[in-house]
């Protein structure tokens, strides 16, 4: 990714970034035991937020809150471990903003609550506009693109969106928009069958990215807390109200080609395995190894990835990925992932595995579309993931995922070594 014109890079020091990183995750089951959504590793040695803070500062974008709630140790440590080389002296931040009661005796009890609890500290940036995130999607994104586009549409919100298919469409906050832009509808996680007759395959789903004019967001959010009947949410409640008051655009997420961007909701477990799956690609649409834009993290201090042998057996290892500090033994490993400090025992066969942070996988198993939580251990000769294909992958169905989870006695830190 390039950088911007001046004009667009301008805007980016008249805005302040807020990352909503509070919720829960239940879709993702164990994964979200311990820790939220944004904190969960990704592609070996990431946290998902990595990728919507690298997005943050790689766009100019210096002044930094991100809101949490729950289940947040694992993530604020993170981020004051690996996000504190921002200069302080210049301005520049990355803080952390936890629930604390500051209106009320209630915690957030909505992402727009969220925001709305935290005015005072917002306001107190000064900032023309404001950006409001998603810590959990997985993307790379130029925001100046999109704070150029809502400056020149004079709106008071921007939506950023991606086509998405119709059958997709519950699971996203939909868009109808007319020939200039102006979003004329919004419905938050539809059924597609109430979309009515709809010819194309896809329709225009939320990013999770909005620009707001700071002026027009205290407007909606200070309307919206005086609603009894609101959710007090971005998608249900603070959006439909910008359409209805006229003040709506979108901006489509597009790459350098014209094509859209590539954009991943990583909240299910087979999306969060798939997303993994698409980095292996000889071509991968998300380009870990961009300089030109690059992704950041805590850094640690891991020796690199070793491929032993038993004195017969070799490893063999094809279309992986393998974090520092691995060490796989005379095992076989294609099309899989293995993220820091996971072992690997003699034996064994790993197939289109996700193998998160200090694994422990025994000698002879054999392990097919699996997703291996942080700090469990597999025992020697485990066997998951070959049993015959069902009627629904014949047919070209999703993918069915197993997640084999760490045991319950505690959290598994990130990086703690087992």
């Amino acid at each position: 990714m390039k950088a911007t014109r001046g004009s667009e890079s301008e805007l980016s020091h008249h805005t302040f970034a807020l990352i909503l990183a509070g919720g829960n995750g239940t879709r993702l089951g164990d994964l979200t035991r311990w820790q939220c959504k944004p904190a969960i590793p990704f592609a070996g040695h990431f946290r998902n937020i990595d990728f919507t803070l690298s997005n943050c500062v790689n766009s100019g974008m210096k002044r930094i809150a991100v809101l949490t709630q729950y289940k947040a140790h694992s993530l604020i440590a993170h981020l004051q471990a690996g996000w504190s080389f921002l200069p302080r002296a210049l301005g520049e931040f990355v803080e952390v903003w936890p629930a604390q009661q500051r209106l009320h005796k209630g915690w957030y009890s909505g992402t727009a609550d969220a925001v709305y609890q935290n005015l005072d500290l917002m306001l107190a940036q000064g900032s023309r506009y404001t950006l409001v995130l998603a810590g959990d999607h997985i993307y790379k994104m130029d925001y100046r693109r999109l704070l150029d586009h809502h400056a020149r549409s004079g709106a008071g919100v921007t939506v950023g969106c991606v086509p998405i298919p119709v059958e997709s469409a519950g699971s996203f906050g939909v868009l109808g928009v007319d020939a200039d832009g102006r979003v004329r509808s919004f419905i938050e996680k539809p059924a597609p069958s109430t979309l009515g007759p709809v010819t194309p395959s896809s329709v225009l789903g939320s990013m999770g990215i909005y620009v707001f004019t700071t002026d027009y967001l205290v407007e909606l959010l200070t309307r919206d807390a005086d609603a009894t009947e609101s959710a007090h949410d971005f998608g249900r409640d603070i959006l439909p109200q910008a359409v209805r008051d006229g003040c709506a655009v979108a901006h489509l997420f597009l790459d350098a080609n014209g094509e859209p961007g590539y954009w991943r909701d990583v909240g299910t477990l087979d999306s969060y395995w798939q997303a993994h799956m698409e980095l292996l690609h000889p071509c991968p649409s998300l380009d870990l190894y961009d300089m030109d834009w690059p992704i950041r993290t805590l850094a640690e201090a891991s020796p690199p990835a070793k491929l032993a042998d038993d004195g017969v057996r070799r490893s063999s290892v094809s279309s992986s990925l393998l974090a520092a500090g691995t060490v796989v033994g005379a095992a076989t490993i294609a099309h899989s992932v293995l993220s820091t400090n996971v072992r690997v025992g003699d034996g064994t066969t790993l197939e289109e595995a996700v193998v998160l942070p200090n694994a422990r996988i025994g000698a002879n198993c054999r392990l097919r579309r699996v997703i291996v939580d942080a700090g469990a251990v597999i025992p020697d000769g485990t066997v998951i993931g070959w049993q015959p294909p069902s009627a629904i992958e014949r047919v070209g169905g999703p993918p069915r995922v197993a997640l084999i989870a760490a045991d319950a006695t505690g959290p598994k830190d990130f990086r703690s070594v087992a």
